[in-house]
């Protein structure tokens, strides 16, 4: 099997791959839709980030592939609904890049409650300003961190070590971690932070949730933070805040729109404005974050292609099962209709086929049977399984 590497991916990623028998190829950078469909067909599996685009019309135009793996967090980048009717598993990584955005986001906290940036700024160009005016120390301050995962509990931890106090708010109830308070709604949160922080996947619910309406209920000279997604945010009200002088600064990582490479151009209504900290969406983007996602994104596209296990999958019925021996392993998705698992029984059972092991699960679009076959024809009932009205993927592993 051939596997296609996009964006850079740790190169930690492809060495792995190839230790467990994959052809591997490693681009540096992203491919626009009509790129990518002129050579994605030798390939079995693709690797992606973020700046490459997976629309409906390129999931049904590439009947060869078996798995995405995206190197990030995030797969807003994918239609995972169409991924899912046409039978593609989609792979992530919630957990490698934590630690990296939490450290980032307590970096801004303090560097906003100082002026670092603003200070740094200005001795580079030969002033010297030094005062005392507007700095503060953040112990003693409350940070409210909206989105209460992986990466928000995180930031939880590391600043209450700095002696801020922490409530949160999330729509899905979350055990609190050290003295961290969980708040009642987004309005109350917003009334009592210092800092506020955003943690949040992109959905319809969060889009633009901090708009001209939130940032008034803001604390006067409170900070907005935000390493989650560009479109939680609206940019024009948030520059109104800061040139008006209501907010004291803020730190904005993500973009609604952010160029597609390195050499593009970007543009912003927050650019050039007083105490406010603008990076390139690189709040995963630390050598060792980049390698522990190689690792795990890699790791779950060798369990899928080497035994059929779609455990992790975000789109997708998960089914873990152990490596086979002495077998062959059919492995088949379909639609979600009665009857089809009688039918492969029947198909095995015609052509001298024991099954020594089965496993299936559905959500309510597909249907994820694995089958561990002793005997029969394996060929033989891989055509005729394909060829089954209701199959929309289906393969062999260990057919000699």
């Amino acid at each position: 099997m051939k596997i296609l590497l996009l964006e850079g991916i740790h190169m930690c990623a492809k060495l792995r791959l190839e230790e467990m028998g994959f052809t591997v190829q490693l681009e540096k950078s992203a491919l626009s839709e009509e790129e990518l469909l002129k050579v994605i067909a030798p390939f079995s599996a693709l690797g992606i980030r973020s700046k490459t685009q997976l629309s409906a019309k390129f999931l049904n135009a590439v009947p060869s592939l078996i798995a995405v793996g995206a190197f990030c967090i995030g797969t807003n980048q994918i239609d995972l609904k169409c991924a899912n009717a046409v039978g593609v598993p989609i792979f992530n990584a919630p957990y490698s890049n934590t630690r990296s955005v939490a450290e980032l986001v307590i970096a801004e906290i303090i560097s906003l409650s100082r002026h670092l940036m603003d200070l740094s700024r200005s001795t580079h160009s030969g002033e010297w300003i030094k005062s005392a005016q507007g700095a503060h120390e953040v112990r003693g301050k409350t940070l409210g961190i909206v989105g209460y995962g992986h990466i928000g509990s995180q930031v939880s931890i590391l600043a209450e070590a700095l002696g801020l106090r922490v409530i949160y708010y999330d729509v899905i109830k979350k055990l609190p971690l050290g003295n961290a308070k969980s708040v009642d709604s987004l309005v109350d949160l917003l009334r009592q932070s210092d800092f506020v922080t955003l943690h949040v996947p992109e959905t319809p619910l969060t889009m633009n949730m901090i708009g001209d309406e939130q940032i008034k209920l803001m604390k006067n000279g409170s900070y907005l933070i935000n390493a989650s997604r560009g479109s939680v945010v609206d940019i024009g009200a948030l520059a109104s805040a800061l040139r008006q002088g209501y907010l004291s600064g803020a730190a904005i990582d993500v973009f609604p729109l952010e160029p597609k490479n390195n050499k593009e151009t970007f543009k912003s209504e927050i650019q050039g404005l007083k105490n406010v900290i603008l990076t390139p969406h690189i709040g995963g983007s630390t050598e060792e974050a980049q390698e522990s996602i190689g690792h795990e994104v890699a790791e779950s596209l060798i369990r899928l292609l080497k035994y059929g296990s779609t455990l992790g999958a975000v789109n997708f019925p998960n089914v873990d099962c152990p490596p086979y021996e002495g077998s062959y392993r059919l492995i088949n998705v379909h639609r979600n209709v009665p009857g089809v698992l009688g039918k492969v029984n029947g198909i095995v059972s015609e052509l001298g086929g024991n099954i020594r092991a089965q496993y299936l699960s559905t959500d309510s679009n597909v249907g994820y049977l694995i089958m561990d076959i002793e005997n029969g024809a394996a060929e033989k009932i891989y055509q005729n399984v394909k060829e089954l009205g209701t199959s929309l993927r289906t393969r062999v592993l260990g057919m000699s």
